[in-house]
């Protein structure tokens, strides 16, 4: 039995959740961007929302969905979650947040889940709010919609190097390639194209009115090394900031030292570190 306040939210404690959310908009910015366009109503979205705090008070929240995303989790929430959760089959195919938080769940739900496929226990939050000091490159752009068809192989090829497996897997890659077209068509897509070809390209993956995050960050293999994705970011982060956001955020492996020289160079700077459990 719970020995701990903790409940799922409903939108009649929207305004606390958004107070929380707005303690740490780079950790929260997922849950941030589906609040905003779902709200609270657990049959208008794709998972639930728990909060933990004393009374009616919400100090620390949990998404639990797709992915399980801790927010502002202190250890006593972090152990009420993990008493929560623990008693249900896993949904999610990933934890993802603050390190802390994240492998302190893994620590409690590890014997009820079973085995990860990977812990990757800290990965590097960076945060960039001012143009980059280095020149833009001229030829990154956004994708347009007629452009999915050449973009779709390069976003499959980032996402097997980067998650270790194909998203072809499940259904062919439909439900990928959907969600790689809602991006290019709510123009967070961008691309640097020779000929038909996508040499590099990320996406602004989550947008609030705090930060956007970028993900899927990826240069054709036999372009790397010359020199292409310092200036391709700086573009990138360039029209984020005058176009969609205040900043700028991403997290990337801490044994990535080639994309963490990237980003340093287009002015990101460390705002802690997440941890990322994969099923």
């Amino acid at each position: 039995m719970l020995t701990v306040p903790i409940r799922q939210l409903g939108e009649s404690e929207r305004a606390q959740v958004d107070k929380v959310l707005d303690r740490d908009p780079y950790a929260g910015a997922q849950i941030a961007e589906r609040v905003a366009a779902h709200g609270l109503s657990w049959w208008r979205s794709d998972g639930r929302i728990f909060g933990y705090g004393p009374g009616r008070r919400v100090e620390s929240i949990i998404w639990s969905g797709a992915h399980l995303v801790p927010v502002c989790s202190t250890p006593a929430a972090t152990a009420a979650f993990a008493e929560l959760l623990g008693a249900e089959p896993r949904i999610c195919s990933s934890i993802i947040g603050r390190s802390d938080a994240v492998l302190d769940l893994w620590d409690r739900l590890g014997g009820q889940w079973g085995r990860a496929r990977d812990v990757r226990p800290h990965q590097p939050l960076l945060v960039a709010d001012r143009d980059p000091s280095i020149a833009p490159d001229p030829e990154v752009r956004l994708v347009r919609p007629s452009e999915v068809d050449a973009l779709f192989p390069a976003a499959v090829a980032m996402y097997t190097e980067e998650v270790g497996v194909s998203p072809l897997l499940d259904d062919g890659g439909r439900g990928y390639r959907r969600r790689i077209a809602e991006l290019v068509k709510g123009k967070r897509a961008y691309a640097r194209f020779v000929g038909d070809r996508v040499v590099f390209k990320a996406e602004l993956a989550i947008v609030t009115n705090r930060t956007t995050q970028v993900q899927g960050v990826w240069v054709d293999p036999e372009f790397r090394g010359q020199g292409l994705a310092a200036p391709a970011m700086a573009a990138v982060v360039r029209d984020a900031l005058r176009r969609v956001s205040p900043t700028v955020s991403l997290y990337v492996n801490d044994y990535n030292t080639a994309a963490r020289r990237v980003y340093a160079k287009c002015g990101f700077v460390s705002a802690g570190s997440f941890a990322t459990v994969l099923f």
